[in-house]
């Protein structure tokens, strides 16, 4: 199990950093002379320390509204603003700038290098966002996650629950203040599942904004919020029914 002490962070995590603001935001695609309306009218405003869960079927706009909330996409119109920064007229070199400083992402399928050991992919991460002695915070982050003894490792020699925590280590080493996670448990069984969760559930308590995109309705029963999708639009916004559940309490 992953240890739980609190995570490696530095001090442009400040208040006004996890902040996540959408109001009226579109976004429309040209396609085949028609328009796609991936979201429409949004507006979504997200504070420090919240766990929001992002429910939606495939189509739904999930993927869209984290390339946005990302920047790593711009919006066709509406406006949004990142940790207090108005990214709607940003370039994508700007875009690129506050990325580094404000999100790190977690993906489904880990998006490690192959060729790098877990220690060098964590301190990758370290590295891309200006981190003091980028290798020792990388080792401290495999620690917090369980993984200090495989840091010698390449992903080919560590199991599917191993990289995945690799991967949310590199996000952590970052010391960004928001946390984005695609579907972060859906190529893992159940009980690795839950470990992630674990530690992400553990990021919004030390004060990460932490959004997870999922199409699992069982994972939203332990966040602090759950928004949920459909065809651009948000259709439901508030706690999870029932209220919050422990860890312990999911099946699926």
């Amino acid at each position: 199990m992953p240890k739980q002490s609190g995570p490696v962070v530095d001090a442009r995590a400040g208040a006004e950093g996890r902040r996540i603001d959408l109001d009226d935001v579109c976004r429309h695609f040209s396609v085949g002379g028609g328009v796609v309306r991936a979201l429409d009218e949004v507006n979504l405003h997200v504070d420090e320390a919240a766990f929001l869960v992002v429910l939606g079927p495939s189509g739904s706009g999930k993927t869209t509204l984290l390339n946005l909330v990302g920047a790593l996409d711009a919006p066709t119109s509406g406006t949004i603003r990142l940790a207090g920064t108005d990214l709607t007229a940003s370039t994508r070199a700007e875009r690129a700038r506050i990325r580094r400083r404000t999100v790190s992402f977690v993906f489904q399928s880990f998006n490690l290098f192959p060729g790098l050991t877990a220690l060098e992919n964590v301190q990758f991460g370290a590295d891309v966002a200006g981190r003091a002695r980028p290798e020792r915070v990388a080792a401290e982050v495999l620690e917090q996650v369980g993984l200090g003894g495989r840091a010698r490792h390449f992903p080919h020699q560590l199991s599917g629950g191993e990289q995945q925590r690799v991967a949310i280590a590199r996000a952590l080493a970052t010391g960004n203040p928001i946390l984005l996670a695609d579907e972060p448990t859906g190529e893992l069984d159940f009980r690795t599942g839950v470990q992630i969760l674990e530690l992400l559930r553990a990021q919004a308590e030390a004060g990460r904004t932490v959004v997870v995109v999922t199409h699992n309705r069982e994972i939203s029963r332990v966040a602090d919020r759950v928004i949920e999708l459909s065809s651009g639009h948000i259709v439901a916004d508030g706690p999870p029914v029932g209220g919050r559940a422990a860890l312990a309490e999911l099946h699926w």
